[in-house]
């Protein structure tokens, strides 16, 4: 595995005092369930909104995201509350438009190996959130990082976002083998998602409590105020209330792991 830019030895930053959470409805629906999610994140001290106006669907049919009229949406909750935007860039054309509202821009897992789109986030200034391909190893991975850091960019975030097994009764195999290799070989910060991880909303907690033993940085995690009626991904979204808990319980692991044992 020849990395030259994302080695420890590069790269290596001072550790956070809190874990990196990020967390947010799948698709920005409408104004409404933004600023209501802003909100409730904001009142618990949550510093990073997640939310897709571009969503790239397995079926053509399925909703596609707002688009530009929910990248104007991040922008009105992003100025109103002064929380920091995750979202996806799918095409390096919709860059320009957005970069002034999405402070970290994500890859998700099918553009993992859009090299165009990698070597032009590396271009920009921007935190980078890379997930992981749905079927990709974890040098492949790394070496998507590596086409983002040597056009000038090695602020990057990695997400683990579980993995295409035989398994059917969850949605993806969430590994979390991959982030001691990760901390081991790399300077880069990783989270773990472990709502697309697991696909299936019972599981999320187990498994963010399990992703921060493994050594991850932190979580993204899809919550909305009324999962059920969910534009997308739904199933997997936690309610405002099972967040909060996950969230209390997170920091305190966090803090026992990154304090106390150390």
């Amino acid at each position: 595995m020849k990395l030259k830019k994302i080695t420890k030895k590069d790269t290596i930053k001072k550790s956070n005092v809190d874990p990196i959470i990020i967390a947010g409805p799948c698709s920005v629906e409408n104004f409404q369930l933004m600023d209501m999610t802003a909100a409730f994140l904001t009142n618990l001290g949550v510093k990073y909104l997640r939310g897709g106006a571009f969503k790239p669907r397995t079926s053509p049919y399925s909703f596609q995201g707002l688009k530009e009229e929910g990248i104007d949406i991040l922008k009105e909750i992003r100025e109103k509350y002064g929380l920091k935007i995750v979202s996806e860039i799918m095409d390096a054309r919709d860059l320009d438009s957005a970069l002034d509202v999405i402070d970290i821009i994500q890859i998700g897992s099918r553009n993992m190996y859009n090299y165009t789109l990698l070597k032009e986030v590396g271009k920009t200034k921007k935190k980078v959130l890379l997930k992981r391909g749905m079927a990709a190893t974890i040098e492949e991975w790394l070496n998507a990082a590596e086409y983002i850091a040597l056009e000038g960019n090695d602020d990057i975030i990695l997400c683990e976002r579980g993995i295409r097994t035989f398994e059917t009764y969850t949605r993806n195999t969430l590994d979390l083998n991959c982030v001691p290799v990760v901390k081991q070989k790399t300077g880069l910060k990783i989270i773990v998602d472990p709502s697309h991880g697991t696909g299936r909303r019972e599981l999320v907690k187990s498994m963010s409590l399990a992703s921060i033993s493994a050594g991850a940085d932190g979580l993204i995690l899809e919550i909305h105020p009324e999962p059920d009626k969910a534009v997308s991904d739904g199933f997997q979204s936690l309610n405002f209330k099972e967040f909060e808990n996950v969230y209390h319980q997170v920091l305190k692991l966090y803090n026992i792991i990154n304090t106390e044992l150390k």
